[in-house]
This record gives structure tokens, sequence and C-alpha cells, in this order.
């Protein structure tokens, strides 16, 4: 039987190499875990958690404005961006310490290096020039920002990467994108003051979204004072003699402003892992290729997460490494469920959803109820905001089953967190309709919507 350094070995230190490494050296197995960077990956360090901090900072002025209407006097306000950012890393670095903690505690060995395949069980540490041994080999290593290179004046320009770490705060942002990612922060510099365009090549932001959570979150943005360009991509970006950017769009218009910001996608950090010498199969962009079981083209390797290219989303790659482990080290395949997968936009208001948007079930049920209510919430009233809340079930006809639910509101996230436990289990609009209410919540629309607002037969909406 064949010797190795290690039972397992992970290159890349985010959520899911992070949970894989853990557990599996919890398991009593020999790990070692190679991270470039710093611990904690796309999420800890440049994602979700820095930008969800500062979310909270960018909503502040409407909480400002909104206290007056229930009896409070708020006094002169100020908003300094160097605290922000100076909290902000303070508390990634905790994180990032705690990750590092976790991995010690089952013993599992790390390099501060890259790291890069040799062959289907030799490892090279780059810092040191040492080769090392695994039996199983699992690739997190993740994404990172489009440069969209091909862009003339690209240079010029940052990703969402950068915006994290601004020396300043811009008085004029314009930001390339209508994702999540491009609509979070056009949300979060707008609540911070800063003048922002967003301009997007699609017909409407958040193209994948349900088209009612699409549409109404982009009135909701331009009430705000966030302009929207849908059908424009920028053609060029230009230095002008006082240091601001002066942009070229498709329409021939040119917009100046002190940032540009592109958020048009991501893309697999698999350059320069040594995936071809071994074996190793990407997709045209250069997403590693895997199975149903996150098992690569070489047998003993694996990948899992943003690397991938199949659901970019932190709990998909935790959960992608948990089943990983049940298959290579527990002799229990089992293959990651990637339906019915909970999301949020932290966008303002914010989205959450679960499960099918309406054109998707239109097109997978002959018959589909569509249970829409759309009101003004109780938190809205005193304050004055006109800001509309929505709640949206889609209803397969003939099994009677809740297959999405849709929100755009005060905590839509943590709303769409809780539906997916009855998604997920399969529970239908009788179970919803018998759920007692808690009064009063907006969620209780959830649950009082009894006669659908209407039906779409084979794609055709009958009111």
């Amino acid at each position: 039987m064949t010797s190795y350094d290690y039972d397992l070995f992970v290159i890349g230190g985010g959520s899911g190499g992070v949970r894989a490494g853990r557990l599996a050296g919890a398991m009593g197995k020999k790990v070692g875990l190679a991270e470039e960077f710093r611990m904690g990956g796309t999420c800890v360090i440049r994602g979700c958690v820095p930008k969800k901090l500062f979310v909270y900072a960018s909503q502040f002025p409407e909480h400002f404005e909104a206290a007056a209407g229930y009896g409070w006097t708020v006094g002169p306000v100020s908003f300094d961006w160097a605290t922000l950012v100076a909290n902000k890393d303070r508390e990634i670095a905790r994180l990032e310490g705690l990750y590092r903690k976790g991995l010690d505690n089952s013993h599992v060995e790390i390099f501060d290096s890259r790291a890069v395949l040799i062959d289907a069980h030799t490892i090279e540490i780059l810092k040191t020039g040492k080769r090392i041994t695994a039996d199983q080999i699992l690739i997190a290593v993740g994404g990172h920002p489009n440069p969209h290179a091909a862009l003339p004046g690209y240079e010029f320009c940052i990703s969402s990467n950068e915006a994290f770490h601004l020396e300043q705060l811009p008085k004029a942002i314009i930001i390339a994108g209508g994702g999540y990612i491009a609509v979070e922060f056009a949300n979060i510099f707008h609540g911070l003051g800063v003048d922002v365009t967003l301009v997007y090549r699609g017909k409407e932001i958040l193209s994948r979204f349900d088209h009612d959570l699409r549409h109404l979150l982009h009135e909701a943005m331009e009430a705000k004072g966030i302009k929207i360009r849908c059908g424009e991509i920028l053609k060029e970006v230009k230095r002008n003699t006082d240091g601001r950017l002066d942009v070229h769009l498709s329409s021939d218009d040119e917009l100046v402003a002190d940032q540009v910001m592109l958020a048009i996608g991501r893309v697999p950090n698999t350059k320069m892992l040594g995936l071809e010498q071994v074996g190793v199969e990407v997709d045209e962009i250069g997403a590693i290729k895997v199975d149903d079981y996150s098992r690569t083209t070489v047998g003993n390797i694996w990948a899992v997460g943003d690397v991938t290219n199949r659901v970019q989303l932190t709990p998909v790659a935790i959960h992608e490494a948990m089943c990983f482990l049940e298959t290579a080290f527990k002799d229990n395949p089992t293959k990651p469920d990637h339906n019915d997968i909970a999301t949020a936009v932290f966008s303002q208001p914010e989205i959450g959803t679960v499960g099918l948007s309406e054109e998707e079930a239109a097109k997978k049920f002959d018959e589909v109820e569509v249970y829409r209510a759309l009101f003004r919430p109780m938190r809205n009233t005193l304050s004055g905001s006109t800001e509309r809340m929505l709640t949206k079930l889609i209803v397969d006809a003939a099994s009677r089953k809740v297959v999405g639910a849709h929100i755009l509101g005060p905590d839509a996230g943590e709303m769409a967190q809780l539906l997916g436990i009855p998604i997920k289990a399969g529970c239908t609009k009788d179970d919803f309709d018998r759920t007692m209410a808690v009064h009063p919540t907006a969620s209780e629309e959830l649950v009082t919507m009894y006669k659908p607002s209407y039906r779409l037969i084979k794609g055709e909406r009958v009111d």
C-alpha cells in the first residue's frame, strides 16, 4: 500500500476548504492546507462579511430620517470613511484568527503559500519549494472578479476587492454590471452619500431573479436617487487632467466620476495550478469540471466552491465540502443538493428568494398559481416613507406545492432563510394557509394570501 504524507491536502483556505480540512482533521485524518493570501477566502476577506458591514453602515441615513416620524430628534451627523474601514479590518482579522484556530484545534498543518499540482498525488509548496504527497486532494481556490481587460482603460477601474480598501470615499462612482454585487454596492455607496450611476447591458437589473423583484427594486433605487442606465455598456475609460475619470458609454454619452467599479462577473482561480499537467479538465471559462460528487477528471482530486462555477455562494461551498467528506472518507457517497437554495440580495430594500421564479415555474408546470401582496410595511407608516414591500408565493397547481417564494422589503433575507425550510420540505399552499400568522408583522402576509392573484396556464396569464 502506498504511503503518503497526508490523507488529505486542501488547496485554498476559503469557507469550503477550511470546513473540509477542519472536519477531516477532527476525524483523525492527517491534513495539510495551503493558502497563499489570508484564511477565510472571498466571503470573510473580500466578500459577504465586509460587504454586509458596509451595508449596515449605509443604512443609517435612512434610519436617521425615519426617526423623526417616531418622535426622535437626531442632531447633526457626520460619517468618517476611514473609521468604517479600520473597524471592518479589525473584524476581518478577528474572523481570520478564528478560522486558523479551528484548523489548529483539528491538527491541520497550515502552509502560508501558494500550492501547485505536480502529479495526481504530489503538491509543491511554492514558498519553500517543498514537495509533499497526499492520498486525496481537494481544490477550493474560489474565484476573482472579471477584470474585463478588453475594456480600454480597465486599468483605471476597481473591482469589489478594491472597494473595501479605498483611501477615501469618492464623490461620484459609476458601477458597471447588473448582478447582485453591482446592485449591492450601488446601494452601499449611495447610502454613504456618493453620487451613483449603475450601467447595465441588460434590459433590467438582476437578470436571474423574479421579474417583480427586479422591477420593484429598480423603481425603489431610482426613487432614492441612484441613476440606472440599462441597455448600455462602458466603451472606454480615460483619466482626465484633474484626476477624475471620463467614461464613454455605448450610447455615445460621456460621464465623469471619481471611481469606476467593474462588477461584471467572476472567474475561477484555476490559472497556474498545474491542472493541465495532471489531467484535471476545466471548461471554457476555466472552471474545474466535476461530477455529481465533486470529483474531478482525476479520481483522487476533488473540487468544491466557486472554482467549479456551480452555485457561487458561501453556504453552497460549505455544503459541497461536507458532501465531499461523506463521499471520500465515510464510505457514504453523497451528492450536493443545489435545488431550492435560499439567497438574499442586500440591496435597499432587501431581497430574499428561494425556489423558482414565476417565469421558471411557468416553463416547468402546466398551471401555476401566483399569490402576490404589495403593501406599505408598518415600519414605513410614521416615518413617511412610501417604499413598498412585496411578498410572493409561486404554487404548482397540480401538487399544491409551494415551489417559489420571493420577498422585497425589510429583513427579506432573514425571511428567505426560514422559507427555505418548508419549501425544501415540500410543503403545500394548504400547509401555509393553516399556519397561524404572527401579528403585526410583514411576514404574516406569507400565510394570509388565500386567493391567487392570477394563474399561469401553459405560460399564459389568466386573471
